[in-house]
């Protein structure tokens, strides 16, 4: 999702032994699955803390390796595993909640894909009017990402702590002109996401969060998911870290993500919760059948940001992975000290959730990109 100059991304989760509720029976964990983690976290440029969640069914299964927070109290108590009910920033993975938002208003009639940025935001450049909510969820707007401006990177390096209000983020990009004629090509953008939230509040005279409370978490059943103007996690979170030179950072609380990524990156969640929000989104349980197939029709080629396993195909607010194992749709999210990656099968009734202690590098792109696919194949397995 965002980096100053290397500082953002997007992000991701996964869920705790302790959330299971008593329908939900534990799996066997599969040993190829906890070596890849294992793996991942040995590496000398690996995060600290690695966690999983393969779902089938009613039967979870929680993987979990390394350290929480390397910060440990006492010599003699060791550091804490990470828990998939601790709170992570869910970078990328927060345009499926816009999506979800966004297509929960068109199934409601209160929204339609074809409504144009001229209809909706008229404030903005008329440059960018013909745009469509249809091009915004699926990256062929053409908009400028507005976390690749110079002014941006400047504003977060100056003043991390207090961001700007939503619609001043496209304002940073408000003076170039569109990358390409609007539907005609595919190119993953920050900025699409920011207009959805826009469009979203325009369409309903309330605020973001508020709409995310009514039409997502609530049917979601989400209790510990949020977006809000914070600094500071939740208490007991898995804490994020970089890697510069050899010297690792907590940088979980430097940037304030819920302003300056919003409805692009900014939610925070638990992996337990993102589990539950992928097999209800995918699964069809937040708006109705016409919007679903309108939402699955795929861009081939349009990769999310960063790419997850398999061959990857964008639609709506969705992203399709075709791999050897079988085909998922959800989304991957990477930010500074963070990277994810949560999807489920077409009917919601297996999932995957995984997500690492750290920021994407290219180096470990392979070696984690192997690790979903290997969760994809233990979630499709019989």
């Amino acid at each position: 999702m965002i980096k100053p100059a290397a500082l953002f991304s997007v992000i991701l989760l996964a869920a705790p032994l302790a959330s299971l509720s008593p329908a939900c029976a534990m799996e066997q964990s599969d040993p190829r699955l906890h070596r890849a983690l294992l793996d991942l976290v040995r590496r000398p440029d690996g995060p600290p803390a690695a966690i999983a969640i393969i779902q089938k069914g009613d039967r979870r299964t929680v993987y979990s390796v390394g350290r929480a927070s390397i910060d440990c109290p006492t010599s003699a108590r060791p550091c804490p595993l990470p828990k998939a009910s601790d709170y992570m920033r869910i970078a990328s993975v927060s345009k499926a909640f816009s999506g979800a938002a966004a297509l929960s208003l068109v199934s409601a009639g209160r929204l339609g894909l074809d409504d144009t940025i001229g209809l909706r935001l008229p404030y903005l450049p008329r440059k960018w009017h013909r745009v469509t909510l249809r091009q915004l969820l699926n990256h062929t707007s053409g908009l400028p990402d507005f976390v690749e401006s110079k002014a941006f990177v400047a504003a977060v390096t100056a003043n991390p702590r207090q961001a700007p209000a939503p619609r001043e983020l496209l304002m940073f990009v408000a003076d170039k002109p569109l990358n390409f004629r609007p539907g005609s090509r595919y190119r993953y953008s920050n900025s699409d996401n920011i207009a959805v939230g826009l469009m979203v509040e325009a369409a309903t005279g309330k605020d973001y969060a508020t709409v995310l409370r009514q039409r997502v978490y609530r049917p979601a059943r989400l209790t510990n998911t949020g977006l809000g103007p914070s600094l500071r996690l939740p208490a007991h979170f898995i804490h994020g870290y970089s890697r510069e030179n050899g010297a690792i950072q907590d940088v979980s609380e430097v940037i304030e993500f819920g302003g300056y990524a919003w409805a692009s990156g900014g939610i925070v969640s638990t992996a337990g919760e993102l589990n539950r929000f992928v097999r209800a989104y995918v699964g069809g349980k937040l708006f109705d059948a016409q919007t679903r197939r309108q939402q699955a029709r795929f861009i081939s080629g349009g990769k999310s940001g960063p790419p997850g396993p398999g061959k990857n195909a964008a639609g709506l607010g969705l992203f399709r992975y075709e791999t050897r194992c079988g085909t998922v749709y959800g989304h991957t999210g990477n930010i500074l000290g963070y990277t994810h990656f949560v999807a489920a099968t077409r009917d919601g009734t297996r999932s995957i959730t995984t997500s690492i202690s750290t920021q994407l590098t290219q180096d470990l792109l392979p070696p984690l990109r192997r690790m979903q696919e290997l969760a994809v194949c233990v979630a499709l397995s019989d």
